[in-house]
Parts: C-alpha cells; structure tokens; sequence
C-alpha cells in the first residue's frame, strides 16, 4: 500500500463540502428514526440505473440493514430475460436484462398486482404511509416534478443526477426541500469517496496556493453511438408504454411550462432519450455533472461567473440532437477556472488535476499490489501534490512523465461500491435528520446550472455571465476582461476578494529589480530616474 492514507470512515462521518446545517422543525423532528427502524424506499423510473439501486436497498433489507423497497414506478411494463454466452476466456457468463415495473416489481418481492405499490403513476407511492424515501431515476424532465411532490408528501428523496433539466427547475428544487426540511442526496456516487474532501483541506490549508485552474474530463469511445447501447425492444410500444406519462406534457414545475412537448411515440426516444434535447442535456448534463460536482466541491467554489460552451456533432449522424464533441470553461469570481471537456468518439482521457501557484492536486487510480479472487488487480483512488518551481523562466513545457510527487491513498478501493456508499450515508442522514448530505442539493444546484449554461451557449452562441440575485443566467458582455484587465493596473495595490484563506488578496508577483524600469515616459521624463531621456 502506498506511504500516506486518509481515514474514509472518518470522512463519512463529516459533512458534505460548504454544507449547511439547517434546525428541524417541530413536525420533522417527530420523524426521527430508530437506528433499528426500516426505512421504505420506493423506486420511480425503474431503468437501467435504477437496477442497482434496487439491488442495494434489497440486499440491505436481506442483511437487515434498516431499508426496504415498498413500491416500485415506471411508466413500461418492462423486459426481463436471461441468457448465457461464452466469454474470450471460454467461460460461461450469465448476462440478464431487467428493466420496466414489472421485473422491478419481481425483484423487489412486490405483488405485481397491488396497483397501490406497483404503478405508472408516481403520485399512487407518494399517499403511502410506508414510503420513507423516494428514489428518483426517472428521465432528467422528470427529476424536479417527482423530487418537489415527494418533498411535498414529506418524504425524502435521493435524486439521480443531474439534479434537474433546467436551471429554474433546480432552483425550485432547493426550495422545496428548504420549505419542507427534506433530507435530499444528489446521486453523484463520486461524492462518497472522501479524496474530494481532503483535497478541499488541503486547498483551505494553503497547500498549494492560490487556484488558478482545474481540469477534468470523460472520455468513451462506442461504434454504435453514445446512448444507443441502450436496448430497444418490440414490446416497447404505446400498449405497454403510457406514453403521455413518459412526455409529462400534462405536468409542469414552472408555470405554463410543460415537462416535455407532445410527439409521436418513437422507441429510440423513449430507450435512449439521452440523445435529445427535450429530455436531458447529453454529454454536459449526464456525464460532466458528475466530474463538475467533485471539482467544485474539492476547489470550494460553487455557482460560476462565466461560461462558455463549444462542440458539436463531428461524428455520430445517427439522428441525436446532442454533439459528440463537447468542452465547458467556466470562470469564478474567486479568479479561477474550471475545464470540462469529452468526446463520445476517442476514449483518451487527461488528467484530473487542480493548478494552484505553488504546487497542483493530481488525482489517479493507483495499484495497491493486491488481487481479487478473480485475478483482477486492486485500485484505490488518490491523489499527488505536484510542487511547482516558481523560480523557473522561459523553456519548454513540461511532459506528463516529468511530474512527480507521493500518492496519497484516500479514496475507495476499486473494489467497493460508491454507489452503496452514498446510500449508506443517506439514510444515516434520513435516519438522524442531518440535512448535510454527501452531495447536498445545493452544491446539485451549482454543480447543474454551470452545466447547463454550458448547454445554453453551445446551442445559442452566447458568453453567459451568472446573475446570483435573480438565479439565472445572462448574455455576458466586455466587463469580465475589463475588470481584470482593471485589477492588473492596479497591481500591488489589495483587492476585495474573497480567496481560499479569506482576507484581502493582492498581487502575488515579484517583480524582478529590472521591472523598476517600467511606467509611462510623462513630459520626456524617465520615471525610474526622474531624468530627461536622451532617446526621446
């Protein structure tokens, strides 16, 4: 094992990064729960991704872990079937298919028939006693609606990510569970493995000076196109489908502003939605909110100033609304950045790291010399502190290979589920009312609305600037560059800005002594000597 290592268990007992803690009120108070009381969980969108949250709850209700699925929701009947194939190893491999109500139903050792527990209609599971929490994971247009009448309903809810489709939405979000005191986690299963919280000290600590930048990015590489890996089957259709309730035309959460607009059944639509903009927000939404939300949560920021979004559809022509290629720069007040960039077609990745002055945070996965009893090698994630050389000039730039530092083990192991480790911590939170969640909504707030005003100027190609006062976002103009531009006249001099360790932040440059040469010539006076230039 490496040198260094952080406790995980001692992280999952604090709280997430800029949480904060909210009293109860007298009527959520009343609902605290025993530590040997169940938790009932019902299940709405009963997907893919839903297939391993329910296999978490159920395997924790079989090891009598205080949690129990009691409903189950989707708007298909569903599909099950499992089959054997031969691997290149030679070996028999079991591949099973479950999705829809009815085998999420089976799974959870529900009653098909009990249309109270077992329904196309989210509202049903809401009226029941038994419903502690909502598990929401349905399409992104639905996320917010589910999320508020759930909160409404005084249950808690675990939201898959992104958090909403819209920023307006998000916003709401944050209301509801506020107005309601909800416990809400946003499923950013990153967000449990406790090297974004070191990384946070370390940068509140002053380890690695001021940040000036961070990168991050998510790679894949599909021949048959991102999303469409996703199956389509015949018994996919509007017998089976209650299609006005998948487009959620009739409901809304802003005023006169339906969920989705009306259209024509179509089975690509409904499997692989991901690739059209009326249901989510394709590569920005779905993959780098995952990556934004750790970045923003390890960097201490939270809502950008700016934002631009790029890309395009270079490769995929297979019908999709949403581009292959993508890239996020979003700027902070705190005078620093944030990159986020992927491609669905060349899966080579760069490397995550955040740049302050004196040194960089580089996160990895690293071997830990160990094997599982299958052969595969062990990982855990960390990270290394890369110093840098601030009195180097001018040359080339550095090479990967050149940098060095400790790996630090911090994280989980490759072995370990984030997943069930957001829920482990969740329900402890549901359990003792703690608001304070690994992936609160408020850091799912920000994390989302960066990533959506990049959606907002990729498809409109507008700069936007972030309006703090009124929660959204507006078409950016030449003041950004203007007032840094400001700043730098004024070097030497403090300026009011709120920097990782607080108090006035000025310029962090030393000048070299030929810099006392500079400044304008007034009158033909050399301001160094105070003397009349002999060149004019």
């Amino acid at each position: 094992m490496p040198k260094s290592e952080c406790n995980r268990r001692d992280f999952l007992k604090t709280t997430a990064v800029g949480a904060t803690a909210l009293s109860l009120t007298a009527a959520s108070a009343k609902r605290v729960l025993g530590a040997n009381e169940r938790i009932g969980v019902a299940f709405v969108g009963t997907g893919g991704r839903c297939q391993e949250h329910i296999g978490i709850i159920t395997n924790f209700q079989k090891e009598n872990k205080g949690a129990a699925a009691v409903a189950v929701c989707d708007v298909w009947d569903g599909h099950e079937e499992v089959k054997e194939t031969v691997g290149k190893d030679g070996k028999k491999h079991k591949e099973e298919y479950r999705q829809g109500l009815y085998p999420s139903a089976k799974r959870c050792g529900l009653d098909r028939d009990d249309k109270q527990h077992v329904t196309k209609d989210y509202r049903r599971i809401l009226d029941l006693k038994e419903v502690d929490v909502v598990c929401v994971a349905t399409p992104d247009h639905w996320h917010a609606k589910v999320s508020i009448d759930a909160a409404a309903a005084g249950k808690d809810v675990y939201c898959e990510k992104p958090m909403t489709k819209t920023i307006d939405e998000a916003h709401a979000v944050v209301d509801a569970m506020n107005k309601h005191n909800r416990v809400m986690t946003v499923g950013v299963q990153s967000m449990a493995d406790p090297t974004w919280r070191k990384a946070n000290e370390l940068i509140r600590d002053g380890k690695i000076g001021h940040v000036c930048q961070a990168q991050t990015s998510y790679y894949r590489n599909y021949i048959g196109g991102q999303w469409r890996y996703y199956k389509l089957w015949k018994n996919m259709n509007p017998t089976t489908v209650d299609w006005d309730m998948f487009l959620g035309n009739q409901f809304s959460v802003m005023p006169d502003v339906p969920l989705a607009p009306k259209m024509d059944f179509d089975r690509a639509i409904f499997g692989q939605w991901r690739c059209y903009w009326p249901f989510g927000g394709g590569m920005f939404t779905d993959l780098f909110v995952h990556q934004t939300t750790h970045m923003i949560g390890a960097m201490g920021v939270r809502y950008p100033a700016r934002v631009t979004g790029g890309g395009g559809i270079y490769l995929e022509y297979d019908e999709r609304d949403v581009p292959d290629v993508a890239t996020i720069i979003a700027d902070y007040n705190e005078g620093c950045q944030l990159i986020v960039t992927a491609t669905m077609i060349n899966e080579h990745p760069i490397e995550e790291c955040i740049r302050g002055r004196l040194a960089s945070i580089r996160f990895d996965w690293k071997n830990t010399g160990k094997k599982t009893k299958e052969g595969k090698d062990i990982r855990v994630f960390g990270y290394e502190i890369l110093p840098e050389n601030l009195k180097g000039g001018p040359g080339l730039p550095k090479r990967l290979g050149q940098m060095k530092g400790e790996f630090v083990a911090c994280g989980l192991h490759s072995t370990q589920n984030d997943t069930e480790a957001l829920w482990t911590h969740f329900l402890d939170c549901v359990r003792s009312r703690n608001r304070e969640t690994l992936c609160p909504p408020d850091l799912g707030a920000a994390a989302f609305t960066t990533v959506n005003m990049g959606v907002q100027s990729y498809r409109n190609g507008n700069v936007l600037f972030w309006d703090k006062e009124q929660r959204k976002p507006a078409v950016a103009d030449a003041s950004w560059s203007e007032r840094w531009e400001k700043r730098s006249k004024e070097h030497g001099k403090p300026n009011q800005v709120i920097g990782w360790q607080g108090g006035d932040v000025g310029s962090v440059v030393v000048p070299p002594d030929y810099q006392k040469l500079a400044g304008k010539w007034v009158d033909g006076k050399d301001p160094a000597e105070g003397i009349a230039s002999r060149n004019g």
